[in-house]
């Protein structure tokens, strides 16, 4: 079964999470993700990128749990170095990219929204957040970056120790998301941003936001390898196996 959805409207790319209810990242997400954006960076027709998900109650959970829990050392790293590579690749796209997000993003699905350009959210009971410090595991440098980019220093410090998730309003009063709409609208939102952005001359956009995201982008290379072993050494160590083994015997996954 395919997990990404893509599809064009009038020169705007809507890639789409399509793996189930609660859209965990595991390694098929990864690969179709980073295939659908490739795909989209390489065809001139499209100017923009939304970036959602296919139902109204989570946009994405964060890690799949049950498939990446059980892993040996090597292979989770194997796979956490994939993450942050899309995740590179996503926050350094050339083109616009804005996520509508109509359900809960948490963890993983939380830094997957931060590394767009912009992030529109559905009013109501939908939270957003990074509360892998909840699990006794750290958050990605890049994520680390990017929050303090958008919500500022103190703000950051306090969503990453917290944990914290917020509900739409309080996101968009400290920055972690740019609008609030009603559900029935918020793709469509994201669509009009993008076809906004997308009529201005796209080598102008792809070099203004290079100069803005080079900065992070050789940071977080420059330090992927030794926070990856870092990571590894929190997400094996005993209080970090208890606590993600509470949270996996909650997992339950819902077509």
């Amino acid at each position: 079964m395919e997990v990404i959805g893509l599809e064009q409207q009038d020169g705007v790319a809507l890639i789409q999470l399509n793996g189930g209810i609660i859209n965990a990242i595991n390694q098929q997400v990864l690969d179709e993700l980073g295939e659908a954006l490739r795909m989209v960076k390489n065809d001139p027709a499209i100017r923009a990128l939304v970036f959602t998900g296919n139902n109204d109650k989570f946009f994405s959970i964060g890690f799949d749990l049950p498939e990446l829990y059980p892993l040996p050392q090597q292979e989770f790293g194997a796979f956490f170095r994939a993450f942050n590579l899309l995740c590179l690749d996503l926050y350094t796209f050339p083109k616009p990219t804005i996520t509508a997000i109509t359900g809960h993003a948490t963890a993983g699905g939380c830094i997957l929204a931060l590394c767009t350009d912009y992030r529109f959210i559905a009013e109501g009971r939908r939270l957003i957040g990074v509360n892998e410090s909840k699990l006794g595991v750290p958050i990605t440098y890049l994520a680390h970056c990017l929050l303090r980019q958008w919500v500022g220093e103190r703000q950051a410090r306090e969503a990453i120790s917290s944990g914290t998730l917020y509900p739409p309003e309080e996101a968009s009063q400290i920055g972690m998301v740019d609008g609030v709409y009603p559900l029935a609208t918020v793709v469509s939102a994201a669509v009009q941003k993008a076809r906004d952005l997308g009529e201005m001359p796209g080598d102008a956009f792809a070099a203004n936001k290079h100069l803005w995201v080079r900065a992070i982008e050789s940071q977080v290379r420059s330090y992927l390898e030794e926070e990856i072993t870092l990571f590894l050494e929190q997400w094996y160590s005993p209080m970090a196996r208890q606590r993600l083994g509470d949270a996996l015997a909650k997992f339950t996954p819902r077509d």
